[in-house]
């Protein structure tokens, strides 16, 4: 497939190549060269990575506790 280098650089990887590889928007890459090619290697970013800083701005301890403490007075109202 031919493409082409934009006034910024940038090239476009084609449609089937993206799916084939199943590369979604924000995929990194391993650029390098090696006997006067460019080679793009796709990154695999572990679901741990993906999630860094999401929830950066959230108290999930305190969510979880008062989750907890509801949990623990349905349960004691169920009982006689």
């Amino acid at each position: 497939m031919l493409v082409t280098l934009s006034s910024k650089g940038q090239l476009v990887i084609p449609k089937p190549l993206r799916e084939a590889l199943g590369l979604k928007k924000g995929a990194r890459f391993h650029v390098h060269l090696a006997a006067d090619k460019i080679i793009l290697e796709p990154t695999m970013t572990s679901p741990i990575a993906a999630l860094y800083g999401k929830y950066a701005e959230t108290n999930l301890l305190t969510e979880l506790e008062k989750e907890h403490q509801q949990e623990l007075r349905d349960d004691r109202a169920l009982r006689p």
